[in-house]
């Protein structure tokens, strides 16, 4: 499976700017013969939460609309990272993905709100797991912050999830502890963790890329970049089973201990 991570540079309070960015980042994944794409957090307005009323998207229509018709014409699946959207009056971080028959199979609203980027002042939390198929690949999503909660992570692989998605807008400055837990979720849970950060700037925070794809075995495929741009790996799907096989973390859990 050829995964494409693409490491853009969000346009601040800017969603024109940036779903024209999306649409050529899908051909060019296309035309390099991915399987999957995957897109950073918030990419259609960046963390521009005091102009939700007039940036997030309504209903997720516009994103919707858009991934699933390009997921259809490439033939591509498309893990669309998140966007913010309007329903009912309030805001959310939502993640849409779409298979290659430009059907949306998945939609997540972020589960952790994370303070320090004041998500809890303008977003409501999410309630549900996220969990979808891929080219009959059983595969599970995050977003950003959620990264930081071991149990949320694992609740998504016990569910049967192979692969995680992780995409995020994740600073410099914490750029160590994303490294850290990405390999940390992936060798705990016995499987590929696909991790897309920004690059650039808002007015208040820098981000440094870093995406990344981690094995089961906490092996990192993919790493250390620093650019906007698309950087592709391939998942050998095999290697979960191999790797849970080897040490059965799961057959050896004793959960009338973690109640």
């Amino acid at each position: 499976m050829k995964i494409a991570c693409v490491q853009m540079d969000i346009q601040f309070a800017n969603p024109e700017n940036n779903f024209t960015a999306i649409t050529r980042y899908v051909e060019e994944a296309a035309r390099n013969d991915a399987d999957i794409v995957v897109f950073p957090e918030m990419w259609n307005t960046g963390y521009a939460l005091d102009k939700l009323e007039s940036l997030a998207d309504l209903e997720g229509e516009a994103t919707k609309k858009l991934i699933a018709s390009l997921a259809q014409i490439y033939t591509i699946n498309i893990v669309a990272g998140s966007v913010s959207t309007k329903r009912q009056d309030q805001f959310y971080n939502t993640m849409y993905v779409a298979n290659r028959l430009g059907h949306i199979v998945a939609k997540y609203d972020k589960a952790h709100l994370f303070k320090l980027m004041e998500e809890h002042l303008f977003l409501q939390p999410g309630k549900k797991t996220n969990i979808f198929q891929l080219d009959n690949t059983i595969c599970g999503g995050v977003i950003c912050y959620d990264l930081r909660f071991p149990e949320w992570i694992r609740k998504h692989v016990l569910s049967g999830a192979n692969i995680i998605f992780v995409p995020a807008q994740w600073p410099d400055k914490r750029i160590d502890h994303w490294q850290i837990l990405l390999q940390a979720r992936a060798i705990e849970n016995q499987c590929y963790i696909v991790a897309v950060n920004r690059v650039g700037e808002d007015p208040n925070n820098k981000f440094n890329g870093h995406s990344m794809v981690v094995a089961p075995w906490g092996e990192i495929l993919l790493r250390n970049q620093t650019d906007s741009g698309i950087f592709y790996t391939t998942l050998d799907l095999s290697e979960v089973d191999r790797v849970r096989n080897t040490i059965p973390v799961f057959s050896d859990r004793r959960e009338e201990l973690y109640q």
